[in-house]
């Protein structure tokens, strides 16, 4: 039975907690700023936690084994730290998305997560604290009534709500890349939320663990992604603008130059999605562990059927 600190309580935090409930004999707590009386009522063991206290932090963490963080910036980098000096044997860093070696230098939207990862590497090799990374691509999530943001999710990149990002399905309209800059088709790997939770705790007890896992639900072309949405509305095509990487580079330049930042935003994560950041061949994970994630398309009509 191995001790888990969770670190943050948004919707994929919560998802973990109810995985390692339901599937596991672990036990759990989950690390919040603030006191969490939804999480508590659910029996959940949630302790208050001061991330700018290394003394708080590593009495907190004293006994654990592993600590996942769905927590950024300083406050993961301090999670770190106190894991290390505590002796956690593994962590799971906030890197749920598209693989980190494919973020450019001086990327804005990395929020932190280079410097963590460094700091994780220097760790592995002077205190042996294993770290791995669970690559997932986009979540299903972003096209969802209500975007991320339903879930609590993507708060620091801007662009969580519904219909920001490539396609807004309730106004039947899309902003396709469709090709990168060799000329090829751009593809996604996607995953739901609640799935990425499922590998992650299917994961927890593999003997060896790499540096990097990638899972997915999908992969699509982009085309292919919107075009799940149109039939699910029933009709033949939405409002479809296309896009090359040049463009979206120009019409960034724009956005900047009147400093329309939600613009910015938007056009950084179409960016990245055209230059492949969010794809990749393997799925390493998925045959690794017995979990079977729903495809793209049964997610997205069951969750717009609910919200019908």
């Amino acid at each position: 039975m191995l001790k888990i600190a969770i670190a943050g309580t948004s919707g994929l935090a919560q998802y973990m907690g109810h995985y390692l409930e339901t599937q596991t004999s672990h036990q759990f707590i989950f690390l919040s700023r603030n006191p969490n009386p939804g999480l508590s009522a659910k029996g959940w063991q949630v302790i208050q936690v001061n991330y700018t206290d290394a003394k708080d932090l590593h009495y907190k963490l004293t006994g654990i084994d592993i600590v996942i963080s769905t927590v950024q910036g300083q406050a993961q980098l301090a999670l770190i730290d106190a894991a290390a000096h505590v002796h956690v044997r593994r962590f799971i860093p906030a890197e749920f998305e598209g693989l980190p070696t494919l973020r450019p230098q001086s990327d804005i939207l990395d929020r932190g997560k280079t410097a963590a990862l460094t700091r994780l590497a220097h760790y592995r090799t002077y205190s042996g604290m294993e770290y791995a990374v669970f690559a997932c691509g986009v979540f299903y999530e972003r096209f969802a009534p209500g975007g991320m943001a339903a879930l609590q999710l993507g708060q620091s990149i801007y662009v969580n709500n519904e219909g920001d990002y490539l396609m807004d399905i309730r106004r039947m309209a899309a902003q396709i890349p469709y090709f990168d800059l060799a000329g090829l088709e751009v593809r996604i790997c996607l995953t739901s939320a609640q799935d990425v939770a499922r590998f992650v705790v299917a994961a927890l007890e593999l003997p060896e663990w790499p540096t990097e896992f990638t899972m997915r639900g999908d992969r699509m072309t982009l085309g292919d992604v919107v075009g799940v949405a149109e039939n699910m509305m029933g009709i033949h095509q939405f409002h479809r603008v296309g896009h090359s990487v040049e463009s979206l580079q120009h019409s960034l330049e724009y956005a900047k130059s009147i400093g329309n930042m939600p613009e910015q935003w938007r056009l950084y994560q179409l960016l990245a999605t055209a230059t492949g950041r969010y794809d990749f061949d393997e799925a390493n994970l998925n045959a690794m562990v017995d979990v079977q994630p729903v495809s793209f398309r049964d997610w997205l009509y069951t969750v717009w059927s609910r919200s019908a």
